[in-house]
């Protein structure tokens, strides 16, 4: 049962591995984008223009960001799960 256990750590801590890495550039350039959006909607406001609710290049990047941060953050959960599975079975 011990083999079994370390597996399930060494293979959740891989997938926390893992997953951080590829959530952390989305989110990155995410945050970037929508911080840029931000500004874009601040500066129109005090020109007194008016945005348009479509859908832009930016806004369907930012989508396809968000949910490649969430598939990140899945397997982040995906590992810690194993983890504790791991100091469960024993």
């Amino acid at each position: 049962m011990v083999i079994v256990s370390l597996s399930f750590i060494a293979l959740g801590l891989a997938l926390i591995v893992y997953g951080t890495i590829r959530a952390r550039g989305p989110y990155r350039r995410y945050m970037a984008l929508k911080q840029q959006d931000a500004n874009i909607a601040r500066y129109e406001s005090w020109r007194g223009g008016v945005r348009s609710d479509g859908k832009t290049g930016a806004s369907v990047a930012m989508a396809v960001l968000r949910r490649q941060t969430q598939i990140g953050v899945a397997i982040i959960i995906a590992g810690v799960v194993l983890v504790a599975i791991g100091f469960v079975v024993k």
